[in-house]
This record gives C-alpha cells, structure tokens and sequence, in this order.
C-alpha cells in the first residue's frame, strides 16, 4: 500500500504548546494524514521518530536551546527516510541552510494554513519547499565581517573596535547572524557558517 493511500504520518516538533497545536489541528483535518504527533525537545523527537519513522516532520529552528538544523540531523540518523520540514519564526531561511542539516524545506509561521499544508504534501512526494531566498549567503557583507570575528574567539568589545562600531551596534548584527542561521550562540554559529561556507 502507497504512502498516499495508507495517509501520511506527521511529527510537529515545536517548544511552544499553542504553535504545536496549531499545526497540528491544521494537519489532522488534512484526508491524507493518517496520523500527527508531537514532540517538544529534540530528544522527543528522535525518540518518536526511531518508533514511528514519519514521513515528514515539522521542526522549529529554535527549539528552545537547541538548534532545529542539529535536530534534524539526529532525526535522520534514527529514520532516514523522514522529510523535514524547518518551521522559522524569523522569515525566510536561506536554502542552503536547511540543505546543509538535511532538510527539505521550510515553513514560515507566517505562511497561511493553505501554504503550510500544500508544503507538507509537496515534501511527503519527494519535493523541497524553499521560498525566495538568497541562494548565497544569507548574511550581509557587515555580518559576514563580524561573523569572521567570532570565529576567531573576538568579543563584542574587540570586534566593535576592530570595526569601528559600537558594540550595541555589533550586538544587534551578531543577534541576527544567529536568527538567520538558525543558531543560538557562537559556537553554533561558526559551525554552521563552516558547513555552509560562508565565512570570508
């Protein structure tokens, strides 16, 4: 029996109760979706997943402290065959990020509920979903600057003098190197512009 015919079982991944509900309200209305589960940490997730094997899971790109991309890598490591999808809350994600932890795509929260689940069926038959976004990097010339600054271990101090910036100004960039690559600290940070090979 096809995936199509049998219906398509769904994890939604997501730290706050009323977006998790949400997705899942929206999906379980949906004729081909057998089944739609939920999981609020990581460890959840790859718990459901390694007894379940959905065949798409949803997964916010911040989780609370942990990184959605890193998520989503560990969910394939226990079920290969998951498509995921990366919820951003934070407008578009640049498609060579959600490529480079495995993903097939995003959602924006802010995508209306006809867009989320025509995204969620495309994945299931094997497509990716990105919206338009740079295929580059996603960061400005200026984060890039300061991005090649915390790689080397400067501090917001430093790398507002090396700039000649204030370092409430490097502050903000810094805040959205990680909102735009989906991290939450330094380390991550550097990691991800590594894998995605955009430090200059």
């Amino acid at each position: 029996m096809s995936t199509e015919q049998r219906g398509l079982r769904v994890l939604v991944v997501d730290d706050h109760d009323v977006v998790q509900w949400g997705f899942r309200l929206l999906l379980e209305r949906q004729s081909w979706v057998e089944r739609c589960l939920a999981a609020s940490s990581g460890a959840e997730a790859v718990q459901v997943c390694r007894k379940v094997q959905p065949e798409v899971a949803l997964v916010d790109m911040l989780l609370g402290s942990e990184s959605g991309a890193e998520v989503c890598e560990e969910i394939h490591q226990v079920s290969p065959g998951t498509r995921v999808l990366l919820i951003s809350g934070a407008g578009i994600i640049s498609p060579n990020v959600a490529r480079a932890a495995g993903a097939a795509g995003f959602i924006s929260k802010d995508w209306s509920a006809v867009d989320v689940v025509r995204a969620v069926r495309r994945v299931s038959q094997g497509h990716e979903v990105f919206a338009e976004a740079p295929l580059d990097s996603p960061l400005s010339e200026r984060e890039q600057e300061v991005l090649s600054l915390i790689a080397t271990g400067s501090t917001n101090k430093e790398i507002a003098g090396r700039l000649h910036l204030s370092p409430h100004t490097v502050k903000e960039h810094t805040s959205a190197i990680y909102r735009k690559l989906g991290v939450r600290n330094r380390a991550e940070a550097t990691r991800q512009a590594q894998r995605l090979k955009i430090l200059v």
